[in-house]
């Protein structure tokens, strides 16, 4: 009597039809990964244009709109909240929903602020729109790196990044040069619409080219709105007590007490809401994973570097030292050099060779030295020494920025991709707007008591000197060009020495990065992307599933599995075998 049966056609049927197919896909060529990225290239690209075209021309933005030193600092500050604050939310949105469609909705949202902008009438309308942008660049920088990942695993990533970073360099660097140029020849305003013809191109490329896996979701998507009101309102609150203390309101009045403990209650709310809803915008599990944390903690020092970089040396160039918009620009090609050099040679040495922690102390400690030599400028120091001062930090934060993002998504499941890659960015941005916000009212301070010890005794012999001293003791961005010859040189002594004073601050966080990398885990990069990686996790759960159900009907007697073919086949199917059935087909004298 035969004691094992053939499984039943429905029985088969169930098992063959919740069996993924796990046919290895061809790899891409770099010529398809490129065009598969390219429209993500693009809209990062204007980004990060349309931020930094006018860091040149904003003091000539802010002496024409009437503003403040206080409102310049905050014009720059009110884009990076909104990114900081938005960032996470977009990341959180890309492990929910369409990933295509909320990087072509962020592209769109940044592009309509930025075309507002450049219609601006006063200093507060200006700041109300960088909010608008700031939203639309928070999408741009996270989902573009979650995508990136979706295509290319962590092993070839660091020579597509590379290539991707130089990029974003030129646009961080090479954008001061440009608006510059545009500013002088067309005026300021003609800054904000230069991106549009990119972006237009970026939604064109990211339609045609650009296809991600959606995620997969068994479940209603579910957003954690209560967590992103209080991230908002913690964060926004902290910002405004920190820029504004000391000078809109003493740090011990009512006020102030008010601001931080709104601040302290609203942000710990959010760290206690994110412990209990089922979709949190920033998962407190990814702090059990060392990488994510001490990432987070790198990527935290080295943004105050990298954004107070962008933001005062403008300001240095053309306060400190007279240049126009287009010399400034000009003057900042070293930093280009250094920036964009770093991540396209460094990405290809990670890529070919694998290794990365090496180059990443050595970026942070270049890092470290550039802030140190950056806090020694002065009005009159040798333009050769600064070029070489701005080289050494533009390759140190070349060979940190892009990395930091990458062994984050090498270390972390690719469930979690999206708030883990969307996190250290907006850690990153919020450290950076923290501080660009301190060193903006440090140099405020600094500039105001310079220039207060220089002008004591100092008699006006001219009314233009009047004039200049009147405009001056308003607290308004002066127009240096424009100054009287002894007042202009007080003038650009105080900024410069005062940019030096703020970038002191940045010394002791550059090298708490450099602890911090040293110290991160060396695992090897990954030879499999993402969307891999999350194909392979389903095999595996749909395998385990599989022969829990053959266990359970073996356990009725009904088959027998061949224990040495019990794993699928290469279309991942279950090879189900009656051995006994083969015995006596073989042997039919068995049957008697």
């Amino acid at each position: 009597m035969v004691d094992s049966y053939q499984l039943s056609t429905q029985e088969l049927s169930t098992v063959t039809h919740i069996t993924p197919t796990s046919s290895a896909e061809a790899p891409r060529s770099p010529r398809e990964v490129f065009t598969a990225i390219s429209g993500l290239v693009v809209g990062m690209f204007v980004a990060v244009l349309s931020g930094t075209v006018v860091s040149t021309s904003m003091p000539v933005i802010i002496a024409d709109l009437g503003g403040t030193q206080s409102q310049y600092t905050w014009v720059i500050t009110a884009s990076l909240l909104a990114t900081a604050v938005s960032t996470p939310i977009w990341g959180k949105l890309a492990d929910l929903v369409d990933r295509k469609i909320l990087v072509q909705l962020s592209l769109i949202i940044f592009t309509v602020g930025t075309v507002i902008a450049g219609f601006s009438t006063d200093t507060n309308m200006l700041i109300a729109v960088r909010v608008i942008q700031g939203i639309g660049v928070g999408g741009l920088m996270s989902l573009v790196m979650i995508a990136v990942a979706l295509i290319i695993s962590p092993r070839e990533r660091g020579k597509y990044m590379g290539v991707v970073g130089g990029i974003m360099a030129l646009g961080t660097i090479g954008g001061p040069l440009l608006g510059g140029l545009l500013t002088d020849v067309w005026g300021w305003r003609s800054n904000f619409f230069v991106g549009v013809p990119f972006a237009i191109l970026a939604l064109v490329l990211l339609q045609f080219t650009l296809h991600l896996p959606k995620p997969q979701r068994d479940n209603k998507v579910s957003i954690d709105y209560f967590g992103i009101v209080l991230l908002a309102v913690g964060v926004s609150t902290l910002l405004i007590w920190v820029s504004m203390g000391g000078s809109e309101f003493d740090w011990d009045s009512s006020t102030s007490i008010m601001l931080a403990v709104i601040a302290a209650v609203a942000i710990a709310g959010f760290i206690t809401v994110e412990f209990f809803v089922k979709e949190p915008i920033v998962p407190m599990s990814l702090f059990r994973n060392r990488t994510f944390t001490l990432s987070v903690i790198a990527s935290i020092a080295i943004g105050v570097s990298m954004f107070a970089t962008s933001v005062f040396l403008a300001q240095y160039f053309q306060l400190a030292r007279g240049a126009t918009p287009t010399e400034s620009g000009l003057m900042t090609i070293p930093m280009i050099i250094g920036q964009m050099g770093a991540s396209i040679i460094i990405g290809q040495l990670v890529s070919r060779f694998g290794k990365w922690k090496g180059w990443m102390v050595t970026g942070s400690v270049l890092t470290t030295i550039g802030v140190s030599l950056m806090s020694t400028l002065r009005y009159d120091t040798p333009f050769p020494l600064v070029a070489a001062y701005m080289f050494v930090l533009g390759a140190g934060l070349g060979m940190v920025m892009q990395n930091l993002t990458l062994i984050v998504q090498n270390d972390t499941a690719p469930q979690q991709l999206g708030a883990a890659s969307s996190n250290v960015n907006f850690f990153r941005t919020i450290a950076g707007t923290i501080g660009v916000t301190v060193m903006g009212a440090t140099l405020s301070t600094s500039v105001a008591n310079y220039i207060t010890d220089a002008l004591d005794g100092f008699t006006p012999t001219t009314p233009e000197e009047v004039d200049a001293l009147k405009h001056l003791a308003s607290g308004d961005v002066p127009k240096v060009t424009q100054l009287p010859d002894t007042i202009r040189t007080i003038v650009e002594g105080a900024y410069g020495h005062g940019i030096a004073d703020a970038f002191i601050i940045a010394i002791p966080l550059a090298l708490i990065a450099i602890i911090a990398i040293a110290f991160i885990k060396n695992k090897p990069l990954s030879t499999k992307n993402a969307a891999e990686q999350l194909r392979e996790q389903a095999e595996e759960s749909v395998l385990e599933v599989t022969e829990a159900e053959v266990g359970a009907t073996m356990s009725t007697g009904a088959i027998r599995l061949s224990g040495a073919e019990r794993t699928s086949t290469s279309t991942g199917s279950v090879t189900v075998l009656d051995r006994q059935n083969q015995n006596q087909n073989q042997n039919p004298e068995s049957r008697h």
